[in-house]
């Protein structure tokens, strides 16, 4: 049976997709919302910074469920080895 280890390489591409799109999206609310108040450029850096922020915070907790499931992984994998060491 084939164990899979840490983030697959899905996963990294996923994360940089959603990182890229949802920069993209800010960029576009925040010209769009620029074009509709007269406010240029102040929304678009307000929403490229804001959409940054929450890419990166969606990469962050990302990134933390996958070392919990590493070290779930981990623990269950030491739980069985020590269980099998003890018959000779």
């Amino acid at each position: 049976m084939h164990e899979q280890r840490g983030v697959s390489a899905g996963e990294f591409a996923g994360i940089g997709i959603q990182f890229a799109l949802v920069i993209l999206v800010f960029t576009a609310a925040g010209t769009w919302l620029d074009r509709r108040l007269g406010t240029s450029p102040w929304l678009l850096i307000a929403c490229v910074f804001i959409g940054a922020g929450a890419a990166f915070y969606s990469i962050y907790r990302k990134a933390m469920d996958a070392q919990r499931r590493d070290a779930a992984r981990r623990a269950e994998r030491k739980k069985s080895n020590s269980g099998q060491g003890s018959g000779t």
